[in-house]
């Protein structure tokens, strides 16, 4: 939900510079470099040649949200017993028991006569 929200409130530009109809480079958050091949302007005002420039610099930018609207005030009852019973939830999931409860500690082990696995045994010769 995080990332959601920083996507959705952050605004970037895409610079890009086309050669004729080909895309030469792009860049985020910085102007294009472009390809070298640029028109220089004459150095005086009294030339008249023009010629169209081949290369074309492109910028789209992306807006993002200037405020977050929360909507706090309106939550259905529904919603808060599930916000209720989610926190509860995980507030009690990570409680440790109190003490080591052993079931065993009032019954005594039984008592050894003899050893029966050693009845039971068969040898191979």
């Amino acid at each position: 939900m995080t990332f959601v929200v920083l996507f959705s409130t952050m605004s970037f530009t895409v610079n890009m510079h086309y050669c004729g109809d080909t895309l030469v480079e792009s860049a985020i958050f910085q102007k294009a470099k472009g390809c070298g091949m640029e028109m220089e302007k004459p150095s005086t005002e009294e030339c008249s040649i023009t010629k169209k420039n081949c290369c074309d610099d492109k910028q789209l930018a992306i807006e993002g949200q200037d405020e977050l609207q929360l909507q706090v005030d309106k939550i259905t009852f529904e919603q808060q017993v599930f916000i209720a019973s989610f926190v509860y939830t995980y507030i009690n999931l990570f409680e440790g028991l109190d003490s080591n409860v052993s079931t065993y500690e009032e019954y005594k082990p039984p008592l050894v006569i003899r050893q029966l696995y050693k009845i039971d045994e068969t040898y191979l010769i």
